[in-house]
């Protein structure tokens, strides 16, 4: 990773998790009581998640909050502008 963004990964990979589960950012919100447009904010890298926030997105999908940090199968080309 030449120009490694925490932010920009974790939104990619928020992304991909979310896509992965067939959900909108708003099907998101309504599962996990945060707003779609900070949920976008995050997915663009713009907005600094919360440890809080990261659990309750991990929660949602039923999977261990480490697993939001694997960017192992995330396409970086896709965060570039």
């Amino acid at each position: 990773m030449k120009d490694f963004d925490i932010k920009i990964m974790f939104g990619l990979r928020l992304r991909q998790l979310r896509a992965e589960r067939g959900l909108s950012q708003e099907g998101l919100m309504m599962k996990t009581g945060i707003h779609r447009t900070y949920l976008s904010e995050v997915e663009r890298g713009i907005r600094n998640i919360s440890i809080v926030n990261i659990y309750k997105i991990s929660s949602t999908f039923e999977i261990d909050i480490m697993e939001m940090f694997d960017f192992s199968s995330i396409d970086e080309s896709k965060g570039k502008s």
